[in-house]
């Protein structure tokens, strides 16, 4: 039962990702991306920090004291992953014309993780991880590009931070699986963030003077306001804090490459959110990717004893 639970949290943390999508857009209405990036993860860091203080006893959910030496590695993770992940991203939806396009690049990292993977770590890759996240990806693809109208590509300097958001995503595994196996994965999310927040605070000093949007009096917030801050917290406790302590304990545990190739369900649990609250339509095309995703993701788990990269 055990061996299954980095894989129940993938799966988790893969579907609270894939609903936030919806949560930023209505968010972004009345936070700049740099104010809704500082909110979230202030609020983000207060919770980990109440808890991990309020569980200090417990060898799961308690922070620890970080060892001098390993503090350039959790620098390292807070730069890559959420700090340069997020600003690349949303220069990569702003300067694509095509969100589809985007989306279909953004969710190209377990194409590079392996690569990553056995470069700086020399992690094992074998045959059925590379044709499952073959697989993955075709069925990824067909998901996000059948039915849509715009293939036009856009900025070149878009396709340019796709790529270099999603290796800072890979980089940001690599560097999880570097930290010494002493810390849980509370700790690591929550000194990592912190790092995050350490650069986003100038960031958002230069370009914004430390400009916070709303009001103290909350009864002239609207409905749209309202909206804006409920998604915010939802990113904080869910896509900021949940999800990351649940990737982080996966990767550990299961490696970069199978772990990151499970970011192609991220499209899947969108596709089927849509279409089970909004009643959107699903061609024949998509459940055929929808097919080749699952499809993928079970030959990428395969261990092979014979051949191996």
């Amino acid at each position: 039962m055990k061996k299954w639970l980095p894989y129940g949290a993938l799966i988790l943390s893969m579907l609270i990702w894939s609903v936030s999508g919806i949560a930023i857009k209505s968010a972004l209405v009345t936070f700049s991306n740099l104010t809704l990036l500082v909110a979230r993860f202030t609020l983000a860091i207060a919770v980990l920090l109440t808890i991990g203080l309020s569980c200090r006893s417990s060898a799961t959910l308690g922070l620890q004291k970080l060892d001098k030496k390993d503090i350039p590695l959790f620098l390292l993770a807070g730069l890559f992953q959420p700090c340069l992940y997020y600003l690349f991203e949303t220069y990569t939806y702003d300067a694509l014309s095509s969100p589809t396009i985007a989306e279909a690049l953004l969710s190209t990292n377990p194409i590079l993780a392996p690569v990553f993977a056995w470069l700086l770590l020399r992690e094992r890759v074998t045959i059925y991880n590379i044709v499952g996240i073959l697989v993955s990806t075709i069925g990824m693809a067909m998901l996000v590009l059948i039915g849509s109208t715009s293939f036009e590509l856009g900025n070149a300097w878009g396709i340019l931070t796709a790529f270099l958001s999603v290796s800072t995503a890979v980089l940001y595994s690599v560097v999880l699986r570097r930290i010494p196996a002493q810390y849980n994965s509370m700790t690591i999310v929550f000194y990592v963030q912190l790092c995050s927040l350490f650069l986003f605070y100038p960031m958002w000093g230069i370009r914004e003077g430390f400009h916070w949007p709303l009001s103290a009096d909350l009864t002239i917030w609207t409905t749209q306001v309202w909206q804006s801050v409920g998604c915010t917290v939802y990113l904080a406790l869910f896509s900021t804090v949940a999800a990351f302590v649940l990737f982080c304990y996966a990767v550990r545990q299961i490696g970069v490459t199978r772990g990151n190739v499970f970011n192609n369900i991220r499209p899947l649990f969108t596709a089927l959110f849509m279409f089970l609250a909004f009643g959107e339509h699903l061609p024949l095309g998509k459940w055929l990717g929808m097919a080749l995703i699952i499809l993928g993701l079970f030959l990428s788990q395969r261990k092979s004893k014979n051949i191996s990269v």
